[in-house]
């Protein structure tokens, strides 16, 4: 007679909505419908990292307006593609029939564009690459460094990081597109702009070495500030 009752109750409990199962583990304390508003479920501080069960891989990618973090979620028997990009999410596709392929879409104030690589290895394994405007991300930084001139300093407590790109003579500072004024000077050329209260200036002046082309300085409130490599 015990069994025939415990199987009763265990078929009431599985016929329950979900809300209603949880009330009848607490002891059945809160009816199962109509009981009166259910308690929202408690906010995690971990926010969007939480949900990504199925993370497999990331990228930094360092552009003139920042370094971005590219994230992406693929789950090998659903399917499942996520982007995230600076913790938003960009893509997400939760079923899909075809486990390799590729995501596009764009990282950054310039909206450039961004590929992920889905490839079968072997079996069930996977690899995952990333390109940036058509090319892998080592070869987009090899080309970048060539192209850019980068420089990190503080100014007031404020970390800023400074890129030049010497092929517009664009200048960037933490993600904003600076407003400068160029002039011809007897040794080259100079580009002023301003960080706050700060008088800034970026030198261009010859190598005099063919390899070695063009060397450009920042020079921050009369102080020469390092280059740094990403």
């Amino acid at each position: 007679m015990r069994r025939a009752v415990a199987l009763i109750d265990a078929l009431r409990v599985a016929s329950l909505p979900p809300s209603a199962i949880l009330a009848a583990g607490a002891g059945g304390r809160e009816a199962a419908a109509g009981s009166g508003a259910e308690r929202d479920p408690p906010r995690s501080r971990y926010g969007y990292l939480e949900k990504m069960t199925d993370l497999v891989a990331v990228w930094e990618v360092a552009l003139s307006d920042g370094v971005h973090k590219i994230e992406f979620e693929h789950g090998t028997t659903s399917g499942k593609r996520v982007v995230y990009v600076d913790g938003k999410e960009e893509i997400r596709k939760e079923w899909m029939f075809k486990l390799v392929g590729k995501e596009t879409f764009t990282v950054g104030t310039a909206k450039t564009k961004a590929t992920i690589n889905i490839d079968a290895v072997s079996g069930f394994a996977y690899e995952y690459t990333l390109e940036i405007n058509g090319k892998s991300l080592k070869k987009y930084m090899e080309n970048r460094s060539k192209t850019t001139n980068t420089w990190v300093l503080s100014l007031d407590g404020v970390d800023c990081r400074v890129v030049l790109e010497k092929d517009t003579m664009d200048v960037w500072c933490n993600g904003k597109k600076m407003e400068t004024a160029g002039e011809f000077v007897e040794d080259g050329t100079e580009t002023h702009f301003s960080v706050g209260d700060h008088d800034c200036c970026i030198k261009a002046v010859s190598s005099g070495k063919r390899r070695e082309g063009i060397i450009h300085t920042l020079i921050v409130d009369d102080r020469e500030i390092p280059e740094v490599l990403e």
